[in-house]
C-alpha cells in the first residue's frame, strides 16, 4: 500500500506498545499543532491499537491530573474532565469508554503561544512563551504572569527567549528551559542550535547553558531529564553541577516526553526541510519519522516506537492516562458536549427539545 492509499493517521508500531499500554492500562495522549489534533492512542488487545483523533486548533501543551486534562490551542485553554458515569452511555458510541473527557471550561488567553502546562498548588500554570513569562490562567486575565527569567527585561509580546519547557515539583515550577538568553524579538534565532538553558526557577539561576534547543524537562524522582531537540538527544542532568550525560540518541526532532514506571515516552516529529528554523539542524538529514519512541528510562535503550505513516509530521506533547484502558473525548467543535450533563456521582445525556413554531428550542 502506497502512502497516498493509506487511511488518515495510519501507523504502525512495534508489538510491545499495544501489550504495554493493555496490561497496564494506559492510554496515550499526543497533541500535534501542525494537523490540529489531540489524538488518544489505547490498545484495542495485547496485539492492537486504536486512535481517536480530535480537532482542537493547534494543539500544543496539555497538562493531565486526576482525570483532569487542559489543552493549549491557539487562543483558548480547554479543561477536560473525564466522567465514566456519561461514558457508558454515549449515545454516539454505547458501552465503548471506559472513560469520557467532556470540556468543562474554556479560558480565552489570546495567541500568547502556550508551550508546557501542569496544575500546581496555585492553579494552573503555563509557559507563556509569547511573553517569556510563566503565568498562571484563570478568569481574571488573559494570564497572570508569576515569573520571568533574570536576562529577560520587560514583559511585552516578542518571544526573546523562546521559553518552552517546564518541570515541576511539589506543585511548583522548578525548572524551565529556553532557546536562549536573549533580550530582543526572536533574538533566540541567532544561535538556536547552542544558545539554550536549563533555569533553576526558584533561584532564577542558569543550571545548564550550551543546549541544543532544549525541550520538555521533566523531574522523575531525583532524576532530571531533559530532550535536545535539534540533536535528538535524551539528557540526564545532575541537579548540583549542571553538568549532564547523553543517555540515548533518537533519529528526530525530540519533543514532548512523559513517563510511566522505567519507561519514557518521547514524542518524534519530521524535520520539515522548507522550515527556515527547522532544515538546518543538526538532526535534519536523520529525522526519519514522526510518532512515538519508547526509551527504558535505567538504560537509556529504545526498546519500542509507533510511526506514523499519513496525516501527521509534528508532536508537541505527550501525556499518559493511567487507569483508563480506552477513554473517549469530545471537543469543542462540535456540539456532542453539550448533552452530557455531569454531576459529582452521576452524569446524564440530555434527550433533544422539542422546537416550539418559531424553530427555537422550547422549555418542555
Amino acid at each position: 500500500m502506497n502512502p497516498s492509499e493509506k487511511p488518515p493517521f495510519h501507523s504502525t508500531y512495534t508489538p510491545n506498545i499495544p501489550e504495554i499500554l493493555w496490561k497496564n492500562q494506559l492510554t496515550l495522549v499526543i497533541t500535534t499543532y501542525q494537523a490540529g489534533k489531540v489524538i488518544f492512542i489505547s490498545a484495542s488487545s495485547e496485539n492492537g491499537l486504536i486512535q481517536l483523533p480530535r480537532d482542537f486548533q493547534k494543539a500544543m501543551g496539555m497538562a493531565y491530573h486526576q482525570g483532569k486534562m487542559a489543552v493549549a490551542t491557539r487562543e483558548e485553554v480547554v479543561v477536560l474532565k473525564s466522567t465514566s458515569a456519561l461514558a457508558k452511555g454515549y449515545p454516539k458510541m454505547p458501552n465503548t469508554y471506559d472513560g469520557l473527557f467532556l470540556p468543562r471550561s474554556l479560558y480565552f488567553t489570546g495567541e500568547v503561544d502556550i508551550h508546557d502546562m501542569a496544575w500546581g498548588n496555585e492553579g494552573l500554570w503555563a509557559v507563556n512563551t509569547r511573553f517569556s513569562c510563566l503565568s498562571l490562567i484563570n478568569d481574571n486575565y488573559s494570564f497572570e504572569p508569576k515569573w520571568k527569567p533574570k536576562f529577560v527585561s520587560d514583559l511585552v509580546p516578542e518571544d526573546r527567549c523562546h521559553l518552552n519547557g517546564m518541570a515541576m515539583k511539589e506543585g511548583r515550577p522548578e525548572y524551565v528551559t529556553a532557546l536562549g538568553t536573549t533580550n530582543k524579538e526572536f533574538g533566540w534565532r541567532e544561535n538556536k542550535t547552542k544558545g539554550g538553558v536549563l533555569v533553576h526557577v526558584p533561584s532564577g539561576e542558569i543550571l545548564t547553558s550550551g543546549l541544543a534547543m532544549p525541550h520538555s524537562p521533566r523531574l522523575e524522582g531525583n532524576k532530571l531529564f531533559v530532550l535536545l531537540s535539534a540533536t535528538g538527544e535524551l539528557i540526564s542532568v545532575d541537579q548540583q553541577s549542571g553538568q549532564y550525560e547523553v543517555m540515548t540518541k533518537i533519529p528526530g526532532f525530540v519533543r514532548g516526553m512523559s513517563r510511566y514506571g522505567n519507561l519514557l515516552f518521547i514524542g518524534l516529529s519530521k524535520m520539515r526541510k522548507s522550515s527556515a528554523t527547522f532544515k538546518d539542524l543538526p538532526i535534519a538529514q536523520e529525522s526519519v519519522f514522526p510518532g512515538v519512541v519508547v526509551v527504558d528510562a535505567n538504560t537509556g535503550n529504545i526498546v519500542g516506537h509507533i510511526k506514523y505513516e499519513t496525516s501527521l509530521e509534528e508532536i508537541y506533547d505527550i501525556k499518559i492516562i493511567a487507569g483508563m484502558q480506552r477513554p473517549g473525548i469530545l471537543g469543542v467543535n462540535t456540539d456532542d458536549h453539550r448533552a452530557g450533563l455531569s454531576l459529582p456521582n452521576q452524569g446524564f445525556w440530555a434527550f433533544p427539545r422539542e422546537k416550539d413554531e418559531t424553530g427555537m428550542a422550547g422549555a418542555n
